[in-house]
């Protein structure tokens, strides 16, 4: 009887730390896995994190994701379409469901979405549109080419003739639609005469140098227009070096470094666009998706063109 009792109680002990290696050993695993299961997985590529437009669109994007239990991973492939097309396929790879994306390149795109539509992940561009369309769920932009016509048309009002610059970045199809708004709407207007224009991928470190070439061959220049805030403050650093503070510079974005230099007269105005709003919008959409629900598929958000008159300094301070 003792020696029964015995056996029980060494079979009952060896049951015990059975279970706890058990547990140790795969425990965690099994319930992550579990939990997992129930977690959608989205996946975000910018064209860069270097602007601080695209964190607060990932910011927001986020924000969605996160409060609705899920995953979103983020790749930045720093203006690379091979690293971008890489990251494309990775994170379809690690299972994610939506994928949100800047093109590098507008026209350069079709490894990335033609792994996208063999894998049956719907593809979000933002910011900017692709040269292909047919592969894209959905589009969310700003009213790019009226950010272009805004500034233009302020240009307009406020001068009698202009010496004009343009910094560019024609891999973007946003990009050049701001250049081409803006080049429209003055080019009925003979006194405003553009001189020069440089690529410079809209980095703000890009723009310096560019902007110096600018400012060696058209010396004579009085305006610049930039296709987003980054090249503008990029402008602005190389007018300020060269002692130039007779110059309108104009940007998009509506970046708080730029409407507080708005504020303070150093430049003219900026396109303004919502990245919290299209932040939102390109969430919305996903899960739109993943649940069959109707949803908008072309999505143009306005702009609001910020200038010393209509700035207040809290709006200088915050994204819009």
């Amino acid at each position: 009887m003792y020696r029964h009792t015995l056996l029980l109680i060494s079979l009952a002990a060896l049951l015990m730390v059975c279970g706890l290696l058990s547990l140790l050993r795969w425990g965690p695993q099994d319930l992550s896995l579990r939990h997992d299961e129930h977690r959608h997985r989205f996946g975000a590529v910018y064209m860069t994190l270097n602007n601080p437009f695209y964190k607060i669109i990932d910011e927001e994007i986020r924000t969605c994701v996160e409060n609705h239990g899920d995953v979103l991973l983020t790749r930045d492939p720093a203006l690379s379409v091979e690293r971008q097309t890489e990251a494309v396929r990775a994170l379809i790879d690690e299972g994610v469901e939506v994928l949100f994306l800047t093109p590098v390149d507008y026209q350069q795109m079709g490894p990335a979405l033609e792994a996208a539509r063999a894998a049956g992940v719907p593809v979000i561009a933002i910011d900017t549109e692709l040269a292909d369309t047919a592969p894209v769920a959905a589009t969310i932009t700003s009213d790019n080419y009226q950010a272009g016509v805004a500034c233009a048309r302020h240009l307009l009002a406020h001068r009698q003739a202009a010496r004009i610059v343009l910094l560019d970045h024609t891999a973007t199809r946003s990009g050049s639609d701001r250049i081409r708004g803006f080049r429209d709407t003055i080019a009925a207007h003979p006194g405003f005469e553009i001189l020069g224009e440089e690529e410079c991928e809209g980095q703000l470190e890009r723009a310096m140098p560019a902007m110096q070439h600018l400012l060696a061959q058209h010396p004579t220049l009085d305006t610049v227009m930039a296709l987003n805030d980054p090249a503008a403050l990029g402008a602005l650093a190389a007018l300020a070096t060269a002692g130039r503070t007779d110059v309108s510079v104009y940007g998009v974005d509506g970046v708080p470094e730029s409407k507080e230099l708005i504020l303070s007269g150093r430049m003219t105005a900026t396109a303004g666009q919502s990245p919290r709003s299209i932040g939102r919008a390109a969430a919305q959409t996903a899960y739109a998706l993943l649940a069959g629900s109707s949803y908008e598929a072309h999505q143009v958000l306005p702009i609001t063109l910020f200038t010393q008159e209509n700035l207040s300094a809290a709006q200088a301070k915050e994204w819009d």
